[in-house]
């Protein structure tokens, strides 16, 4: 069989996703910094190949485990479990290639949800049921020993999100840094329900059927604050880019969190929204200072505006994400 590399196809073959004589071609897709993705056609049959990178593609030195291919795949099969409309199917896996094969979703009927958001077309309902869909799959998970046991990722969680986006961006705000280090260890001592890790509208397609999670590389059991935080985070930066669909993708915020909560009945609302509030002023600024910052906001002058705008709320936070989505509304129109 043709490949890029022997050990792909073999990975086809010895799995039964493919004959060593069939013609397969190959496409490298774009978009991910921490693995190697293709899409593999097959007569008749089109399937996704993902593989973990030691050394992300990103300028900053940022470097994680290649194992974390193998708690993906293992996030996939849970998700399938509760929410099989919201993943690819999980087709094979081979934890000591590091590669695991699910099926391919075709971009006319998934496209990215990030691509609509940035065209200006924000729904209310799909961020809705985004936030369904996560508040769901956190409530399957909340109190899970087993899970639990099986996603014991901190020291993954630490290398893919803490690190490089509340460490880093403590070394570049000195006088943040305690609230940061303090943030970051809070974080990695909660134990709640399987976090996804990558909740980004860049890793959602809007399906058919409804939204479909991508890319839960950083899968680990932890807070599930850290998911609604990274979401609406995403929301809310869009406005620097998108500022005439800003209302709209306000909205969005609130539809996603009123959502989410419907579903979250593994604690107190207040706890976790807590939670969410305090770390998604640090998220906002990591996306700018931390090793990982947004693409689109390349502007100095939309960059300092988060600065201004998240700096206070890391030293004084607040406890309702509603506060923090009205705060910014004032803070875009100054």
């Amino acid at each position: 069989m043709n490949s890029p590399e022997s050990s792909l196809g073999a990975f086809l073959v010895s799995q039964g996703l493919a004959s060593p004589q069939e013609p397969a071609r190959w496409h490298s897709l774009a978009g991910g910094v921490s693995s190697d993705i293709w899409r593999v056609e097959l007569p008749g049959r089109s399937l996704c190949i993902k593989r973990a990178l030691a050394k992300l593609k990103v300028s900053a030195d940022w470097h994680a485990p290649v194992s974390r291919n193998a708690y993906e795949w293992a996030w996939l099969q849970f998700a399938a479990c509760h929410a099989p409309d919201s993943v690819p199917r999980p087709l094979a896996h081979d934890p000591e290639a590091g590669l695991f094969a699910m099926s391919f979703l075709a971009p006319e009927e998934h496209p990215v949800w990030k691509e609509q958001l940035m065209a200006g077309d924000v729904s209310t309902s799909t961020a809705r049921a985004v936030g369904h869909v996560l508040g769901e799959l956190h409530a399957a998970s909340a109190g899970k020993a087993e899970l639990a046991a099986a996603f014991d990722t901190t020291d993954n969680f630490r290398a893919l999100r803490l690190e490089p986006y509340f460490v880093a961006t403590a070394h570049r705000h000195p006088t943040l840094s305690a609230r940061l280090m303090e943030l970051a260890e809070r974080t990695a001592g909660l134990h709640i329900a399987l976090v996804h890790g990558d909740v980004s509208p860049k890793n959602i397609l809007v399906g058919p059927r409804g939204p479909v999670l991508l890319d839960a590389e950083c899968a680990w059991y932890g807070d599930p604050a850290f998911d609604l935080a990274f979401c609406l985070n995403h929301l809310m930066l869009k406005c620097l880019v998108r500022p005439d669909r800003c209302a709209a993708l306000l909205a969005a915020f609130t539809a996603l969190t009123g959502a989410y909560f419907e579903q979250a009945s593994w604690e107190p609302r207040g706890d976790l929204e807590e939670r969410a509030a305090r770390l998604l002023p640090a998220l906002l600024l990591a996306r700018i200072d931390g090793k990982s910052p947004v693409e689109y906001v390349s502007d100095e002058a939309r960059r300092e505006v988060v600065r201004e705008f998240a700096r206070p709320l890391v030293l004084r936070p607040v406890n309702r994400l509603s506060l923090i989505a009205r705060e910014w509304t004032f803070a875009l129109l100054r």
